[in-house]
């Protein structure tokens, strides 16, 4: 382990896990060794401006100043060496995260729709067509208003707090909010969106570690925003192609039929014989035929006139 690599574990920083984390990572610790020589700098600089210029030493101030130009230039490589950092690394990794995205055909693209206080992901089924969704059509069963009568939304994907992915291969998420703002952060894939309401924001990035991963919110979105957790699993190719396919089977499997949908010939759900009625149920018939009990008595047999002979 380099020392690097050792200063971004001492804060904290997750293990990368994406083709594009080592130059975030390079940046990370390029920095944080800059200002820890800037700290130590300083601060070895504010001592010996403590004991050089101390009161019993200089008991009359000189109204003159400094008359070196070191500070002057010191302040000067510092602005320097800040600006090339921002502009000749920071400034182009962004541009390349934003603006040079992999084409549609070599990347899994996924749909990620934020809310209070979870996540939800829709995938293309084997069409490879995202079906049609509508805020209105929102109900506890459709969480993302998928319409029904779209052919391309019948072999959708729908998965809620989980992800799939397979190894090696680019992954465009496509970020939206179902209520507030939110914030896509996969810490160990060095990568992080916004989810706006009413906006699309495109983010990706190329998984090159296989495992299960954290997907946190990176905004306050709100009393539960500590719970807005998910999982990034990362598969190899092979377990990608069955866990998918098994997720489509699923989909495709025919969903039980309503309580009120019964089968031709099959009696009416209710009640069954023996149990009580529940409170404010309209009183039926004795079916056995023999008159009602009086408080206190016990129900009197049928008389033999009332049962019937075979």
């Amino acid at each position: 382990m380099n020392s690097l690599a050792f200063l971004n574990e001492l804060i904290g920083l997750p293990p990368n896990a994406s083709e594009h984390g080592y130059q975030i990572d390079h940046i990370i610790e390029f920095c944080h060794w800059f200002m820890a020589a800037l700290f130590v700098g300083w601060s070895a600089f504010f001592i010996y401006v403590l004991l050089r210029f101390r009161r019993s030493k200089h008991p009359v101030a000189d109204h003159e100043g400094v008359k070196s130009g070191i500070s002057t230039h010191l302040e000067f490589a510092v602005v320097l060496i800040e600006a090339v950092l921002l502009i000749g690394f920071a400034i182009p990794l962004w541009a390349k995260r934003v603006n040079s995205f992999p084409e549609d055909k070599d990347a899994i693209i996924v749909h990620a729709i934020g809310q209070q206080f979870n996540w939800n992901f829709h995938m293309p089924g084997p069409d490879g067509v995202f079906g049609r969704r509508d805020i209105e059509l929102v109900t506890p069963s459709n969480g993302l208003g998928l319409d029904p009568n779209d052919p391309a939304s019948k072999d959708d994907l729908v998965f809620l707090g989980e992800l799939h992915v397979p190894k090696d291969r680019p992954v465009i998420i496509e970020l939206s909010s179902k209520d507030v703002i939110h914030n896509f952060a996969l810490p160990h894939m060095r990568s992080a969106q916004d989810a706006i309401p009413g906006s699309i924001v495109p983010m990706w990035f190329k998984p090159i570690k296989t495992g299960t991963f954290e997907i946190v919110c990176g905004q306050l979105c709100g009393y539960g925003h500590y719970s807005m957790k998910g999982s990034l699993v990362v598969d190899e190719p092979a377990e990608y192609q069955a866990w998918l396919k098994e997720r489509a089977e699923l989909a495709a499997a025919p969903t039980a039929p309503a309580p009120s949908d019964r089968p031709p010939g099959e009696p009416p759900v209710g009640p069954t014989p023996g149990t009580v009625a529940p409170p404010g149920a309209p009183k039926t018939a004795n079916p056995s035929g023999a008159p009602d009990a009086k408080p206190g008595e016990l129900p009197k047999a049928p008389s033999p006139a009332a049962t019937p002979h075979h």
